[in-house]
């Protein structure tokens, strides 16, 4: 199997939102938002949940008005994930969801008005041990830094971060993570790896605005891979123009990619050629619709052919190397007397990783 990662994790205080860890030694955390209207509270209940359901740690709502409050109330009570609450500018929407349970407030303190305002949002973080996250979007500096920078830059990003920052420590809060998220991936890079030296608390990634589905996710990969690669980021979320549980998906692979978390089936799966045995596009998407449903870490390679096959089986769980009529299956890289059929090989492979799956949870339970 694969040696020891090589990533050395930057290393930050920790926070808790609701009952997940950040930064630290903790997991890093991966987060998705909603995109209905805080007002229908079904609707947004029920794409929580499916949020949760696809394996994110945390959920972030809007909360624009004080009627969007009085829904989150009713939202809190019954979601299965801490939630954080998206707040802009109007201080008193921040007390009203911190008095109803909210996990995290993301409010930037420069952005509420005047400093008993701060203040009293602050106390109230401080009384019900909620942390706040800083949030930076390239596209809306402040108004003497765009003038200063002309231009969003990194160093202009921090520099908006650390003026709430030091509000905070102003008035003594320590309890945050921030975040300085652009859409051009070299910008936002370069602001957190500025960032990163300047705090200890932990860092919220993002490419913000990436784009749809496809692009949105090849640049999250890239600019959030630079940074995690470095040892950079403690909670993250994939901003696309597509369904949110898509963004916990991409996150995902992200993090399997670069042997940072597992969740679910890690497929190591050939492009295809004219030595395939099967059609292993075919055989591929179907086998991604079959095994959605599973959580617990694995990895199933599917090769059309003898060439790399029995190589890749051997850093697999389960493997298939294609051969003529049936191809050759393996479990932790060893040679299995069955073979698999290549008009078939969904059905049946989808019937021996829940069996194994099966078998590992019976030995860990003796």
């Amino acid at each position: 199997m694969f040696a020891e990662n090589p990533i050395k994790r930057r290393q930050s205080t920790q926070i808790k939102v609701g009952n997940v860890l950040i930064g630290g030694d903790a997991p890093i955390a991966v987060q998705s938002m909603t995109n209905t209207r805080t007002t229908d509270v079904d609707a947004t209940v029920a794409q929580i949940r499916a949020i949760a359901a696809a394996g994110a740690d945390l959920v972030r709502v809007s909360v624009p008005t004080m009627e969007a409050a009085e829904a989150f109330k009713l939202i809190k009570q019954q979601s299965p994930v801490p939630l954080v609450a998206d707040i802009h500018f109007d201080y008193r929407i921040a007390l009203k969801v911190a008095e109803y349970g909210v996990d995290c407030l993301r409010i930037n303190p420069g952005n509420i008005g005047k400093e008993d305002r701060i203040r009293a949002v602050v106390d109230a973080a401080k009384d019900y041990n909620i942390p706040i996250r800083i949030g930076v979007n390239g596209g809306s500096l402040e108004a003497d830094i765009q003038e200063k920078y002309r231009e969003p830059t990194p160093e202009a990003l921090v520099e908006s971060a650390m003026r709430h920052v030091d509000i905070l420590d102003r008035f003594n809060f320590d309890n945050f993570k921030v975040s300085v998220k652009a859409s051009d991936v070299f910008l936002a890079v370069g602001a957190y790896r500025l960032l990163a030296k300047q705090i200890k608390q932990p860092l919220h990634l993002g490419i913000t605005e990436a784009g749809g589905a496809r692009a949105g996710a090849v640049k999250s990969a890239i600019g959030l891979g630079m940074l995690l690669a470095e040892g950079i980021g403690d909670t993250l979320r994939i901003s696309l123009a597509a369904d949110p549980v898509e963004e916990v998906k991409v996150a995902f692979d992200i993090l399997k990619s670069l042997r940072i978390r597992s969740r679910g089936v890690n497929f190591i799966a050939c492009p295809s050629c004219s030595r395939q045995e099967f059609d292993v596009i075919k055989t591929m998407n179907e086998l991604e619709q079959r095994l959605e449903d599973i959580v617990d870490p694995l990895t199933v390679s599917v090769i059309g052919c003898v060439v790399n096959g029995p190589g890749e089986a051997l850093i697999s769980d389960l493997g298939v190397a294609g051969a003529n009529r049936k191809s050759g299956f393996y479990i932790n890289g060893e040679r299995q007397k069955l073979r698999l059929d290549n008009g078939q090989i969904a059905e049946q492979l989808e019937f021996q990783v829940r069996q194994y799956l099966q078998q590992r949870i019976a030995v860990k339970q003796l």
